[in-house]
Parts: C-alpha cells; sequence; structure tokens
C-alpha cells in the first residue's frame, strides 16, 4: 500500500517537471494580475535671483529650499520615481528670450539615487528669470508614458516673468489632455499676485496650493505630496451650495469641494436610510490673510430646520485650514415589514464659517472647502453609546464614576463606623 503511495507521488511530481517544461512561465504569465505602475513625481525648483532673499527662519529662500530637498529625498517611498527639474538657474542675462528658455531637467525621472539627487540639487545657486509656463511643459514632458499616477510640485517664491504664456492656461491644457497629471503649488512668503497665479495653476489640475512661511513647513508639505502620489487620493467632485435646504445639491458618500465668502452659509442634502449612520465633515482653507477669532460650524437639520446634531471648531491666530464634523445614525424602524422599501430621510448639511479679513484683503473668490459625506450602516445595538457623540470610551467614564461611587459609601460607612466606635468607648 505504501509502495503504490510513493509511486503514485513520483507520477505526479513526473507530469508536474513535463508540464513545467512544455508550458513554461511565459504561456501562464497573461494569466496573472498586471503589476502596478509605480507613481512618478516631478519636483520643479525656481532658482531665479530673487530665492536670494533672506526670509525664511534666517536662511535665504535657496538654502531653505535645498534643506527640505534633502529631507525630502531622504524619506521617498522606494517605490516613487522621482524627477527634479529647475527653472531659471542657468541664464544670468537680460535677454528675456533665453531667460524664458530657462529651464532643465536635473535628475531624470526614474528610481531614486539619494546621493546623487542630493549632490545636483546641492550644486544650485540663484540665478535668473521665473518661466513657470515652459517649465511646467518640461515637466509634463518628463512624466510622459505609463498609466500610474503623476504629480509635478512646483515650488517658487514669485510669478512668471514670462507672459503672454501664461502658466494657468498652461496647467488648463496639460489637464484637458486627460493624462491624469495633478500640479500641486507651494508659494514662498508669496505675494498676492503670485498666491492668485499658484492657486490658479493648482486648481486647473484639481491640485492644491499651500503657502509656506518657514522651513519646515517647506519640507513637511512637499513630503506629504510626494506620499499622496505613492498612495493616491481622491480628488474633490466640485460642486456648489445652495443659500438654503431648498434647491440644495444632493450628496452621496465622497468628497467635494466648494467655496465660501467671509461669513456665508451652504447648505447640501444626503438621503440616509434607516439602519445607517451619516458620517460628515467639512475643511475650510483660509488661504489669505484673515483677522484673529474665527470659527467653522457643520449642522445637521432636518428639512423642517429642526436641529439634529452639530459639529463646531473656532480658533485664532494664523491658520492654515480649519475643521470638524459630525455623526448622524438614523435607528432601525421597529415593526417594518422586510418587504416594504425603506423610505430614505433628507438630512439638510449647512456649512457656515465667522472668518473675517482685514479691509484690504479681498473677499472673492470665496475660501476653499472640502466636504466629506460618508454614509455606512449604523451601529449593530442601540446601547452602542459611541453613536449619541460620546465615542468607545464611554466605557472607561462609567467604570470611573462607578468606582467613585462605591468609594464614598466605602467610605461614608467607615467613618459612621468610626464615630459609632468613639461615641461608645
Amino acid at each position: 500500500m505504501i509502495t503504490r503511495k510513493r509511486l503514485a507521488v513520483g507520477a505526479c511530481g513526473l507530469l508536474a517537471a513535463l508540464a513545467v517544461g512544455l508550458f513554461p512561465a511565459s504561456a501562464t504569465a497573461a494569466d496573472e494580475p498586471t503589476a502596478k505602475e509605480p507613481p512618478k513625481v516631478d519636483l520643479v525648483l525656481d532658482v531665479s535671483g530673487s530665492m536670494r532673499a533672506n526670509d525664511i527662519d534666517g536662511q535665504t529662500r535657496m538654502a531653505a529650499a535645498k534643506q527640505a530637498f534633502n529631507e525630502v529625498i531622504d524619506a521617498v517611498p522606494a517605490e516613487v520615481r522621482l524627477g527634479i527639474r529647475t527653472l531659471g538657474a542657468d541664464y544670468p542675462g537680460d535677454d528675456r528670450a533665453l531667460g524664458c528658455k530657462d529651464t532643465k531637467q536635473l535628475y531624470a525621472v526614474g528610481p531614486l539615487d539619494r546621493t546623487e539627487a542630493k549632490t545636483a540639487v546641492a550644486t544650485l545657486a540663484p540665478t535668473g528669470w521665473t518661466p513657470i509656463g515652459p517649465a511646467l511643459l518640461g515637466a509634463a514632458q518628463d512624466l510622459e508614458g505609463g498609466n500610474g499616477s503623476k504629480r509635478i510640485v512646483l515650488i517658487t517664491d514669485g510669478e512668471d516673468t514670462c507672459a503672454p504664456l501664461d502658466p494657468c492656461e498652461v496647467a488648463r491644457d496639460i489637464a484637458a489632455k486627460g493624462i491624469h497629471l495633478v500640479i500641486d503649488t507651494l508659494g514662498l512668503v508669496p505675494d498676492a499676485k503670485t498666491r492668485a497665479q499658484l492657486t490658479c495653476i493648482a486648481e486647473a489640475t484639481g491640485g492644491t496650493y499651500t503657502s509656506v512661511q518657514h522651513k519646515a513647513d517647506l519640507s513637511s508639505r512637499v513630503k506629504q505630496l510626494v506620499d499622496r502620489a505613492a498612495d493616491p487620493v481622491v480628488n474633490p467632485v466640485a460642486t456648489e451650495g445652495a443659500k438654503q435646504c431648498t434647491g440644495a445639491p444632493q450628496l452621496k458618500a465622497g468628497l467635494y469641494s466648494d467655496r465660501e465668502t467671509f461669513g456665508e452659509h451652504r447648505w447640501y442634502r444626503v438621503d440616509v436610510l434607516p439602519g445607517q449612520e451619516l458620517r460628515a465633515s467639512v475643511s475650510i482653507g483660509a488661504d489669505r490673510a484673515v483677522n484673529n477669532d474665527y470659527g467653522v460650524l457643520l449642522r445637521a437639520t432636518t428639512v423642517h430646520g429642526r436641529e439634529i446634531v452639530r459639529g463646531s471648531e473656532a480658533g485664532d491666530g494664523r491658520t492654515d485650514v480649519l475643521s470638524t464634523g459630525l455623526r448622524y445614525p438614523k435607528a432601525e424602524i421597529d415593526g417594518a415589514d422586510s418587504d416594504d422599501k425603506p423610505v430614505p430621510e433628507t438630512v439638510c448639511l449647512q456649512v457656515s464659517n465667522s472668518f473675517s479679513a482685514p479691509a484690504s484683503v479681498k473677499t472673492t473668490p470665496g475660501m476653499p472647502v472640502e466636504l466629506t459625506i460618508d454614509v455606512v450602516d449604523g451601529p449593530d445595538e442601540a446601547s452602542d453609546v459611541a453613536a449619541f457623540g460620546l465615542g468607545r470610551g464611554w466605557w472607561l467614564l462609567a467604570v470611573l464614576a462607578l468606582a467613585g461611587l462605591l468609594a464614598g459609601l466605602v467610605w461614608g460607612w467607615i467613618s459612621r463606623w468610626r464615630i459609632s466606635v468613639w461615641r461608645t468607648n
């Protein structure tokens, strides 16, 4: 019996070996899933003459950018294909035609040699013009090919000096090609014109704009953007809130973007079925100078105006983003027939802000708003106190309260016993 089993095993092994020989791996490769293409990131750095300004934490803008680049290069995920492009790094003269062609690929997009990339960055010195439009066109060419995520991160301290090639139009043309390339912009100590131009470039491709005043902010933000390329996030869907719940846009689970002027209220609508829980959060970006003391409010109400739940956050001083959120679980209907189609409840979401700005600051366009909507299955049991906003740590509070009550009772009994003994003696 044992001999027969051994013969069978040997025969199976022989057949397997013949199969491998007759049908090589290439024949079965088509059945395997295609490997995910690595993400690509091109860092575009302004090396124009204005980068000599000494106003970032006691350093020149160029020195701060170099140090931030070194930190970013050390932290780049292994799967990211990184490149570096410069603008204004080579031509120091006054010939506009030559100055507006001054952009080159400093480090080709590909697997990263950290030492080589740092060495290339170390050679840079503030030199010439600010040809942002041509640099974006060059960066788009650097990232050509493949279906993986692609991202340009532009770091500059000034607006483009090479019009009529408008960099905002360049960004729109890149977006129109449908190659899923996102441009993020960072302004180093920017003025109003620079901020407006960089915001336009970023918004044209679904990217983000960030104002940078400190070296640590530059390093951390670029790291975030590189990590985002390695782990792409969903781009928000543009929407426009209404002035009241009636006629407000109907939103489903997802990420949405809008704009809201100072002190404005905007409304949105979400349908929630019995047994589901609505989770919503909102972030408002202060993309310009604002006065101290501000807040953001997110309210969930019925269509008749009765408030269900709210979330709010306030602050003072300089801020970039202010966020808050809420949860609303809709209970199951007791005794409902399983054959009946459940009727959703329309929840009205109000987003309000109490930002204000100095008279010299423009109030239009409104500040960027990002609204996240999620509708999930509600708590399994009605006793889940987390559903009422107390979080999952409610049991700890209950234990502490019970322990305090028992301790008080025991101490009271001991005190009465001691007094009774004292009176007896």
